[in-house]
């Protein structure tokens, strides 16, 4: 005798497995699904966010982080930058060092200044021609002189007011050079690039010196050039 299969047409359900709810297991093909992984402590991990993916991890403590912007230099107001008066003060008292080494030159070199004359005589006249001409004590005295002025020039200009913010005479008038994105002192070669960036300030009657008479935030053209501003002392 042959087995029929139950009325009904259909077999009974296979066994179910332990680990399936409801004493089935889906359909998958064949194959086993592996269970989701499970945070520490029994918990789940949340869903990702609509973007499909988790956020980055924060850095490490060793890797890079940027630097905190600088103060807000752009948007002070007028009368928090040095005013003009006391930047002139301050660039007398700068340029008197030199202009007294030039000076201390420029007198030695005359001081030794040989004149020599020389007579002609012809039948109807005598006449004595003289010319003056710079003795090599002076020449070297005068040269020196020049030699000492730049290096201190690039010294105070350069080294001084990049690494400080401030000259001698801007510490005297007490205000700093300071770069107008970062707040703090611009450098030694960026400083010297601002001494020299002053021609542009001397090209048209010094107009650009006088800019700061007129201009909110009290630049000079080679300010503006060079994106930095003068501050007091206390507020730089």
């Amino acid at each position: 005798m042959t087995d029929q299969p139950p009325p009904g047409g259909a077999y009974p359900p296979p066994p179910s497995s332990p680990g399936s709810p409801g004493g089935h297991e889906p359909a998958t093909g064949g194959q086993e699904i592996p269970p989701a992984p499970s945070a520490p402590g029994g918990g789940s991990y949340p869903p990702p966010p609509g973007g499909g993916s988790y956020p980055p991890p924060p850095p490490s403590s060793g890797g890079y982080a940027p630097p905190p912007p600088g103060p807000a230099i752009r948007t002070l107001p007028t009368q928090d930058y040095t005013p003009w008066l006391t930047r002139l003060l301050a660039f007398i008292i700068d340029i008197l060092p030199f202009a007294i080494v030039l000076g201390i030159g420029t007198a030695i070199m005359l001081a030794t200044q040989q004149t020599s004359c020389v007579t002609d005589v012809t039948q109807y006249a005598v006449n004595q021609y003289c010319a003056t001409q710079n003795s090599l004590i002076g020449w070297l005295a005068h040269l020196v002189a020049w030699v000492v002025g730049l290096f201190y020039l690039i010294w105070n200009y350069g080294y001084r007011q990049g690494t400080t913010g401030s000259s001698i005479g801007k510490s005297v008038m007490r205000f700093k050079v300071v770069s107008e994105v970062t707040g703090r002192p611009i450098g030694f070669g960026m400083s010297v690039v601002r001494f020299l960036a002053h021609f542009v300030d001397a090209i048209i009657c010094l107009i650009g010196f006088l800019f700061p008479l007129w201009d909110s935030k009290r630049q000079t053209l080679a300010d503006k050039i060079m994106t930095m501003v003068c501050l007091p002392v206390d507020s730089a």
